[in-house]
């Protein structure tokens, strides 16, 4: 691409291609003051630059560029964080946004379970590889789900947070005790819920390490947690049968005001979650808030256990060795 004027901020956005951070990329655009540029990373090479020529051409100015990402493989994220430091990237922003919910048992190209490595460890990784070029007020988000909170009763199995290492390789389990009771289906879902409560010991363990100066030399970075809320219609379901695909796709977004009613408030358009996450990112009233947990534009508590500051540096601690 070519040189950007140094008026504008630059936001790293993961699995912007489609979905939320898709959605959070356009809003961002429409913001002048100043003006944004985005780095859209996610594996669809086709969709991607689909989605950052669009953007383009919609803004009039050549503010998206599309990199290629794939979360599941550290040697993608590796490239990625070579890339951007070699050509001196500056980094006003960087939003955690892509996720994956699996139906079936999948691993990534290093051997990690795929759940733990896409939805956790791939992020944890390209922060470390990244870590150098954030401006010194850059702003992190991080999208979790209230499945984390077992409060929340999200229609899922609540987490199952064990040995971090055992998260990554369930199959080291020689006690024969973690996921042992659980059907294929279960065991699929709770490693979903579970890694969005990994995403919440990543974002505070974080925090913690920026404020007392073990992560950068600047206090002023900011790091929150976010939950978009149910989105029918989302990238999330990508790896349900078709049946479902369908219903999550073309069915339920027709229904969204009825599930509101029906379900809970916090069912949103992908569209509404993106300006919410673009607030975060870019708003007057985040400049100053770190280690928090919204949902939707309302900060609130997350679960019980998302606070243990144990298990978050244990997570942190094994996470440094899984990525070398």
């Amino acid at each position: 691409m070519a040189e950007i004027a140094v008026e504008y901020r630059t936001a790293l956005i993961t699995g912007a291609s489609s979905g939320l951070g898709l959605a959070c990329a356009r809003a961002l655009l429409e913001r002048t003051n100043p003006q944004w540029r985005l780095i859209i990373a996610s594996r669809n090479q086709a969709e991607g630059e689909r989605a950052a020529a669009e953007m383009n051409s919609n803004a009039g100015r050549p503010a998206v560029e599309f990199m290629r990402l794939d979360l599941g493989s550290l040697q993608s994220v590796r490239d990625l964080g070579a890339a951007l430091r070699a050509r001196g990237s500056r980094l006003d922003a960087l939003v955690c946004n892509a996720g994956l919910q699996f139906t079936r048992e999948r691993r990534t190209s290093d051997g990690f379970e795929a759940t733990f490595g896409v939805n956790h460890l791939g992020h944890f990784a390209l922060l470390d590889e990244i870590k150098g070029l954030l401006v010194a007020d850059a702003r992190i988000v991080v999208v979790s789900s209230g499945t984390h909170d077992p409060r929340q009763k999200a229609g899922i199995p609540v987490p199952r947070f064990v040995d971090p290492t055992l998260l990554a390789r369930p199959e080291l389990d020689a006690s024969h005790q973690f996921e042992q009771d659980d059907k294929p289906h279960i065991i699929m879902q709770r490693r979903y819920s579970t890694s969005k409560l990994c995403n919440l010991y990543f974002a505070y363990e974080l925090n913690r390490r920026i404020q007392d100066g073990r992560f950068a030399a600047s206090q002023s970075l900011t790091v929150n947690g976010f939950d978009p809320g149910l989105m029918p219609g989302s990238g999330l379901a990508r790896d349900y049968p078709l049946p479902l695909r369908l219903i999550w796709n073309q069915i339920l977004p027709r229904l969204l005001p009825l599930l509101r009613i029906a379900i809970s408030e916090n069912i949103h358009t992908t569209d509404a979650s993106g300006r919410t996450m673009a607030d975060m990112v870019d708003g007057k009233d985040w400049a100053d808030v770190s280690g928090r947990y919204a949902e939707g534009r309302k900060i609130i508590p997350s679960s019980e256990e998302s606070y243990d500051e144990a298990k978050a540096r244990r997570l942190w601690e094994v996470s440094e060795a899984l990525i070398g």
